[in-house]
């Protein structure tokens, strides 16, 4: 079979990249709905509510592993397009250890600030005790999340496609089975749920670990795994972390956002909290499919920029943003329709079931775009324009989103908050149009 990198026919391109990534994407949506639904089984709304609030502190551990798994994907595509098999392995080994390194500070702190995090995160007398039950399992296990989630990218970016996504699917899975343990059997609630998590990447990181040392033993040079071959140089660290640094300060941004959105959501209490917890883990559905797709052509696109395959690049962009598009349109449409009968799922109060389904009427409307936007971040990203793409997160999750937020909050209270969403990507998605014309521009030239 022609390697995923050489394949000419963009849509087969396109399909064997981004499908095992939008799969990854589905099964980590589907233990978030987990975890939410077993929660709902307690049928207490400050627990569903502190699972919403821990869900940006979570991102914001991930986005870490960002630094060193999408940054170093994004170097270590480039340099097999250029031929550079020898720099790509070593690259990919620093940026293993690096995130060793970075998990283990991170649960020290996090243990250390686990109150004051909480409270930051939105948490009031109602929830702090669960969201601090929360938090405290995640910490624990932040070097396995970390690792797991760094992998995912370092993987895909070598061409190890089908081990990414066994490694995705495989944590997930264990989630889901340990959330019915500890949640409906045990009846650990929100700490059973974060156990569930951490664990589940903990067997997701054993997985890649192995596989690690399986293609080292074939004499794969891209994945080696001993510490003779961390040996970076400046150069290397330079690159991988000034890419990866925006790409983290997307998830974080992102995190920093969802955090004052909350905070002004629970302003109306925590029955409203949850019931947009619900209505955007729904909505997360497109959210994390368009992701999937995006970042799993990223690695395509990075290959044919470091090989100069300037006019193969542009039409696998131009099919991505078509599907994509095409894709939260039919989103759209079910949410619209269906929106109520996906909410009773998890709710069994009337009110809120009609207030979950009303949110996600409104949260859908932006699905289409995301094609757009998730699609231009990660062709700044695989180009190594990380300034460009950071540029778009800030726009979507500082500059737009948070005063508008609280200028919608002003003028029509809870219904206002809600719909920052669908209104800041309208406005970033043309925003992404006129970035991506003018950097074409620039390079025809």
């Amino acid at each position: 079979m022609t390697s995923v990198f050489e394949e000419k026919n963009f849509t087969k391109a396109i399909m064997r990249v981004g499908l095992p990534a939008m799969l990854g994407q589905l099964t980590t949506l589907i233990y978030n709905i987990a975890d939410t639904f077993f929660v709902s089984l307690t049928k207490e709304p400050a627990m569903i509510a502190a699972v919403t609030l821990c869900a940006p502190i979570l991102l914001i551990i991930m986005s870490i592993a960002s630094i060193f798994g999408m940054g170093g994907s994004s170097v270590i595509a480039r340099l097999l397009g250029e031929e550079k098999r020898e720099e790509s392995g070593a690259t990919m080994n620093f940026c293993v250890y690096a995130m060793v390194i970075a998990g283990v500070i991170t649960l020290a702190l996090g243990l250390v600030f686990l109150r004051p995090l909480a409270k930051v995160s939105g948490a009031d007398a109602d929830n702090l005790t669960y969201t601090c039950d929360y938090l405290k399992w995640i910490f624990i296990g932040a070097p396995f999340i970390m690792l797991a989630n760094g992998f995912v990218h370092l993987f895909r970016s070598v061409g190890l496609i089908k081990e990414s996504t066994i490694g995705l699917v495989l944590g997930n899975v264990i989630n889901m089975i340990l959330d019915y343990v500890f949640i409906a059997i045990l009846g650990w609630g929100t700490a059973g749920a974060a156990l569930a998590t951490s664990l589940g990447f903990v067997c997701a990181t054993i997985y890649y670990l192995i596989c690690m040392i399986c293609e080292e033993h074939r004499g794969n040079q891209l994945v080696p795994w001993t510490p003779k071959r961390c040996s970076p140089n400046t150069a290397t660290i330079r690159n991988v972390v000034s890419i990866g640094i925006p790409g983290a300060l997307i998830t974080v941004l992102m995190s920093v956002s969802n955090i004052v959105l909350n905070n002004y959501i629970s302003i109306y209490g925590s029955d409203a909290v949850a019931s947009y917890g619900i209505a955007y883990k729904l909505d997360m559905v497109p959210i994390l499919l368009s992701v999937g797709l995006s970042q799993g052509v990223a690695p395509l696109v990075g290959y044919c920029y470091g090989g100069n395959e300037k006019k193969r690049m542009l039409g696998i962009i131009k099919y991505t943003i078509r599907y994509g598009v095409f894709m939260g349109a039919i989103f759209t449409v079910v949410f619209i329709l269906w929106g109520k009968q996906l909410a009773a799922i998890f709710l069994q109060d009337d009110v809120l079931i009609e207030q979950t389904g009303y949110f996600l009427k409104i949260l859908c409307l932006s699905a289409p775009m995301l094609g757009v936007i998730n699609m231009m971040t990660s062709y700044f990203q695989a180009l190594g324009k990380a300034i460009k793409s950071l540029t778009i997160t800030v726009l979507r999750n500082a500059v737009l989103f948070i005063p508008g937020v609280i200028m919608l909050n002003y003028f029509w209270k809870l219904n206002g908050v809600i719909a920052a969403q669908p209104v800041v990507e309208t406005i970033l998605t043309i925003i992404c149009i006129v970035m991506y014309i003018h950097d074409i521009n620039l390079s025809i030239n």
